[in-house]
């Protein structure tokens, strides 16, 4: 049977690290005691001192581990506690389906998760039905709450950081058959920025053409 290369991954998100069952050291020492007890090989440990757990993009040793299992480097993950990896079931579906898309094994010991194994593929399944689920709920929530500001003549989403003057300009564009991406070439060849000031792509003409729509919508509504 082939040894399966394994790499860890330990994080905490402030300098207190002797919180209980989570500081550094507790998750080093459990990682290599579950590899060595798989019969597995270490070949890299992954650590991200003093970051929060809110985002992948936030933690550069968590990228550098996905990007080594992506690149065929290592052929499993093993962290000590899910909070430490991720913070939903959505979360962790999406790494789940990341591991078996690129053929690497996810193991999160303080929940029993290893999809090396039989049992481990079926809870990813059980998981990502869960938060496939929470997707739908969260979605729901958000429409009817949307419905509801409008109802009220409230803006569904956060106030237009665009001048107006130029929202319904883009508006008027798309009205008058423009494409999105025709728009978003003009913008950019005029050197026009976006709020954030960055580029123009169709999706964002398209997103500032609704919110103008929206706008009208309300009016009427309060009028």
């Amino acid at each position: 049977m082939t040894q399966l290369r394994a790499i860890t991954y330990t994080r905490v998100s402030t300098g207190r690290q002797a919180d209980s069952g989570i500081s550094l050291a507790d998750q080093h020492r459990v990682t290599l005691e579950a590899i060595e007890r798989r019969g597995w090989s270490l070949t890299h440990e992954y650590s991200d001192a003093g970051r929060s757990g809110k985002s992948i993009s936030g933690r550069p040793e968590l990228r550098a581990a996905l990007a080594a299992l992506a690149a065929g480097e290592a052929d499993a993950l093993v962290v000590a506690k899910l909070d430490r990896l991720a913070r939903s079931t959505v979360d962790l579906a999406a790494l789940m389906a990341q591991a078996k898309r690129q053929r690497w094994a996810l193991v999160v010991l303080d929940l029993d998760v290893d999809t090396s194994t039989p049992a481990g593929e079926l809870l990813a399944g059980i998981v990502g039905t869960v938060a496939q689920y929470e997707r739908r709920l969260i979605a729901e929530r958000a429409r009817m709450t949307h419905a509801n500001r409008r109802a009220r003549g409230l803006r569904a989403g956060q106030k237009p950081e665009l001048p107006q003057e130029l929202r319904e300009a883009i508006a008027q564009r798309v009205a008058a058959g423009e494409a999105y991406a025709q728009v978003a070439r003009a913008l950019n060849d005029a050197g026009t920025p976006t709020a954030r000031g960055g580029k123009w792509y169709p999706s964002t003409v398209a997103h500032v053409a609704r919110s103008v729509a929206l706008d009208a919508e309300l009016a009427q509504v309060t009028a």
